[in-house]
């Protein structure tokens, strides 16, 4: 099985995570453009109950204007997404995309650049909240 992106445990309650990962994507110059209460959304429309559960979609401005200007349907697979989720036995699962794995299905190799880089500050991202798992 491809593994989609990495994977990091906080112990830390699910707010507090939220707020570590933006944090954490703000340095190495990632913004959340979106936010989406997976948890709020599937109760609103479905009326069920789901775990706290949200799908940060960060960009970088500068590799995302690179990588739409060297190929315009890229568009289609931004921005990098990365989801905080809390688990059954407490602990919060963060999942960062591999942005090599994600513009890979684009057929032009001049994206390579953009998602090394990309996946670089990704996994920079991963290794701060690997190294602070301190409850919060």
């Amino acid at each position: 099985m491809t593994t989609l992106g990495m994977n990091v445990y906080l112990q830390t309650d699910y707010d507090t995570a939220v707020e570590r990962v933006t944090a954490e994507l703000q340095k190495e110059g990632f913004g959340v453009l979106t936010e989406i209460d997976v948890k709020a959304t599937l109760k609103k429309k479905l009326d069920v109950d789901f775990r706290p559960y949200k799908i940060l979609g960060a960009c970088n401005p500068p590799l995302a204007h690179k990588a739409l200007s060297t190929a315009p349907e890229v568009g289609l697979l931004l921005p990098c997404n990365v989801t905080v989720s809390q688990e059954a036995d407490g602990r919060v699962l963060v999942s960062l995309i591999d942005p090599e794995i994600m513009l890979g299905v684009v057929d032009n190799p001049a994206l390579a650049e953009v998602a090394c880089d990309a996946k670089e500050r990704l996994q920079r991202v991963a290794a701060a909240l690997a190294a602070d798992r301190v409850i919060g």
